[in-house]
This record gives C-alpha cells, structure tokens and sequence, in this order.
C-alpha cells in the first residue's frame, strides 16, 4: 500500500461509538458522538444564509440567522448557504447530521432542536475559522445525539441578584453547548425575587436586601421580566424551570406576610412556613398559580430540603399540634411530609411536576408526577433510593457539580467539602468509578445538572469566573458519551471557546494559567 492511499485512508478511518484522534481537532465543545474529517476545506464567504423547505424548520429561520451569524459581517452580500433538511430516521428530536462538503453546508434533522443544535456545532467551527487566514471550514460527517435528555444549570438569584443581561449572557453561553434546562432559583431567605401580583409584598418587603447586605434596595424581576427570559429562552430550546422554595428556607416571604410565618431560630430566623394552618396552603396555592400561569415549563421545583435547619418552632405550634392530631401524625418529620403531599396535590391540579431536592424521597409521594434532584454527595445510598422507589432522578451531586465550590487548590474563597470542584472532575462525571456512578445508566436517571449558589458570589464578574469554563466541562459531561470522551483533547477545544468567552468581554477562569491569574473574590474580601 503506497503513502499517498494510506494518508487518504487515514483521513476516513472511523469506527462507530469512537471517536479516531484525528477528528478530535473539530472545535466543538460538546463533542459530537460521531465524527469524520476529511482533506480539503470549505470556505466561508459572508455570512450564513439558511435554507429549507421544511415548515417547522423556516419558522425559526430569523433567529437562527441571527445567533449564528454573530461574530460574522452580515454585510457582505455574497452569503454562504447552509441547507436545512427533514430526516425522519433521526428519531431523538435533539440528534442532528452536520455535512461539510467544498460544495455545500447541510445540516439534517427530525425536529427543529436537532437543527439548532447542529447550527451551534457550526456556528463553533465558524468562530474557529475566523481564527485562520482563509476563514475556511473542515470538511466534516458528524452524526450527533445527545447522551441526557436533561442538560441543566441551576442560577440562585436570591442570595444575590444579577438582573436580565447576566441571565441572557448564561441563556447564550448554555445555547452555544447544547444545554437544555435553566433552572432558576427564586426565593429563598436572603430574597423573594419574583413578582406575584396578588401578594404584591413578596417582592416590595421580600425582595429588600441580600445575602451581603440586608438594607440594599429591592431587586426582583417582574412578570414581564419573567415573560421575556422565557421568550429568550425559548428560542434557545431552553426550558426555565422555577423553584419556589417551601416549607423551609421561607424567611424572605414571611418578612413581607408574617401570618404565614411557622417560626425558624437564632441562627435561620422565620425560616419555614406554617404547616398547621389551612390558610397556609391556600397562600402558597395561589402564589404557584400565578407561577404556573408564567412558566410554560411541566415543572415546578418547591425545594423540600433542610427543613430541620428551622422548624424548632412546630413542636409547640397550638395550630401544628392540632394538625398532627387530626391527621394522626407521629413527629414532625411526619408533618413535614404532609405538607409535602398536601403541595403535591396542588402542583398536580395546576398540571404540573414536582421537583424536589433528594430529601422529599422520603415523603412518599406519587412517583409518575414527582422527580427528584440527587444533591447529597456524601449519600449515594439516596441516590440508588430514588430510582429504586421508580421516580424520575436528575444527578446534581456538590461534588463535583456545585459550582459555588473552589475549581483550584490555590483558591481560597468558595466552599470545600473534602474536596473541590476542578474542570476535570466536573468533566468525567460520571462515570463508573465516580461518586453515583453504578447508577448513572439506570432509564430513571433523566440527566444531569450544575448548581451555582451565590452566598459568595456577588457581582457579575465574580459568577462568570466561577461558572466559566466549568460550564463547557458541564456541556461535554452531559452530552457526549464516556467512549467518546477525552480531557486533554477537550482542554486544547477548550482555547477556542476562551476565545469565545474574549469576544464577549466575559469573565472566566484561566485554568492554563491559574497562578498568573488573581483569583476574583467573593463578598467580604
């Protein structure tokens, strides 16, 4: 065999589920399952110009010209054309084909996610291209699908408030990666930051202070603020899931409605909502009514975890004490679980799904219209519980998927717990040897999630520097298979999106040159 056929050959070589080291170099964060490149190249004149003749795909046309169009001269009038095909054989509605020839860019798919998710891929390998001299792309056969249907970011604007831009900003880079699930974090004790016109309270007296400064202000969003993100979102094949929080972590809404109020101490003040009294339900009720009205989403996440932080108050509530007569309930955790079941009933009758943090797996509640958020790391048992008990189950460990927690060992602002959350920890999660990982195969086991808590985060540049780039490392976890993973190669992909990251004047941790890099501090400091 001469050199010329064997170089040819090598260029096409591929074998299925893996990924051959040469395609690798494809700038696309997450990787696509399945990857050839070609010789040659395919250049880019202009801006893209999409086309198709597919319904579902030409209502979206404007607004994918526009994403994917950003970094390049729309003003050329020569365009290069992107066609836009129907392909009934890709039964995920996500998965998407994305051919690069000299002649032609072709991008199929069965549904319009798939087809936006294969113009972000494209949309890496343009900025890449921008990077050359003669703005030319690879040509390429990527055959893609995602390995989670949940690909999800968890924002908690309570603690600190950030506002719309900072929330779009995370809606992009999350498009950009193939993130599908914003879930955003609403109230809690520092703050109540969404409008609810019937207790319009909750954000005049709730929404006052933070978690640094108790007296700034009050910042909330509005419904129409709400509407906007939706809409923003929307169009990102994001879906925004709020989270309400009950019966704990409830001090901001009884600062605004004291009659609600089931008491908390010293330490969480007012930290729990009233479980005896019947008012009580009707309240929360009606506030997840206009929630669910808002929230297009089939879920509402009311929180249910560490109640026990602040419910000493209960065991001597008069109106408590009657309800566990009545309903003959043993203790207070047998209370806290009624109350559970008693806003499970009405999340149902808005035709809604609860979610709740791993601690409502023992409240024994409906397992077809409950999903469970696994977060105690250090309790795996909990985990292989709730997908024993049959409920749908997100995996969002703290470690190594909070990113509140350090990403360097020479960080010392952010949390640790035995450990930290590194970029390549958060990058092999999971797998068979990682906390979870027996488990992480299981049909019930919907996906995966990062969650970002602010107690520590306070301004825009300190949440960038903390999400990013553990929030590409995140994309990649979730989408692409294990087989098809491989962190050094991720890290040299990893460049291309910094330069992403310049373009957009954001923030992010440089983890090339983490000793050259002061580390941006949180509150206090």
């Amino acid at each position: 065999m001469n050199l010329k056929l064997i170089l040819l050959l090598s260029f096409k070589i591929f074998i299925s589920g893996h990924i051959w080291s040469q395609s690798q170099n494809l700038s696309i964060i997450p990787y696509p399952q399945q990857a050839i490149v070609e010789t040659g190249v395919h250049t880019v004149f202009g801006a893209l110009k999409l086309e198709t003749n597919v319904k579902d795909f030409k209502l979206h046309l404007k607004n994918w010209e526009n994403q994917v169009n950003e970094y390049l001269d729309s003003t050329r009038s020569r365009k290069t054309k992107v066609y836009l095909i129907y392909d009934k054989k890709l039964k995920n509605k996500e998965a998407y084909n994305l051919v690069i020839t000299k002649q032609k860019i072709t991008i199929s798919a069965s549904h319009p996610a798939g087809a936006y998710y294969g113009l972000q891929s494209l949309k890496q390998l343009v900025f890449d291209s921008l990077n050359s001299e003669t703005h030319s792309l690879p040509l390429v056969k990527i055959k893609d699908a995602p390995r989670y249907s949940w690909r999800g970011f968890m924002l908690d604007e309570s603690r600190h408030f950030f506002g719309k831009d900072q929330v779009k900003l995370i809606l992009d880079m999350m498009a950009l990666q193939k993130l599908n699930v914003f879930h955003w974090h609403l109230t809690d004790e520092p703050g109540w930051r969404i409008e609810i016109k019937q207790y319009p309270k909750l954000t005049t007296v709730g929404g006052l202070g933070n978690y640094s400064n108790p007296k700034t202000k009050a910042r909330f969003y509005s419904q129409e603020d709400i509407k906007e993100i939706i809409a923003y979102a929307k169009d990102r094949f994001i879906q925004v899931i709020p989270e309400i929080d009950m019966p704990g972590h409830a001090s901001a809404a009884n600062r605004s409605y004291p009659e609600f109020n089931g008491g908390g101490n010293e330490k969480h003040p007012d930290f729990t909502f009233n479980p005896g009294k019947e008012e009580t339900y009707q309240y929360l009720t009606n506030i997840l009514r206009e929630v669910a009205l808002l929230f297009p989403s089939p879920y509402i996440h009311i929180g249910g975890d560490e109640v026990h932080f602040g419910n000493d108050k209960w065991a001597v509530d008069s109106s408590v004490k009657a309800l566990m007569k009545r309903e003959n309930l043993q203790d207070i955790k047998a209370v806290e679980h009624y109350f559970l079941n008693r806003m499970h009933d009405s999340i149902l009758s808005l035709n809604k799904t609860m979610i709740g943090w791993d601690e409502i797996t023992a409240a024994n509640l409906p397992q077809s219209k409950t999903t469970v958020m696994w977060w105690r790391h250090d309790k795996p048992k909990l985990l292989q519980q709730s997908l024993a008990d049959g409920y749908k189950t997100i995996m969002c460990p703290r470690l190594p998927l909070y990113f509140d927690f350090v990403q360097h060992d020479s960080h010392k602002d952010g949390r640790r717990w035995n450990g930290f959350c590194s970029l390549d920890q958060v990058y092999n999660f999971p797998n068979k040897t990682s906390i979870g990982g027996p488990f992480f195969e299981n049909d019930l086991v919907l996906g995966i999630q990062a969650n970002v808590w602010t107690e520590r985060i306070h301004t825009t540049e300190r949440l960038q520097f903390m999400i990013f780039p553990r929030l590409s490392a995140l994309a990649e976890a979730a989408w692409t298979l294990d087989q098809n993973k491989n962190y050094k190669n991720f890290q040299n992909r990893l460049k291309g999106m910094f330069s992403i990251y310049r373009n957009r004047n954001m923030t992010y941790f440089d983890v090339f040159n983490p000793e050259k890099q002061e580390e941006i501090l949180g509150p206090n400091n």
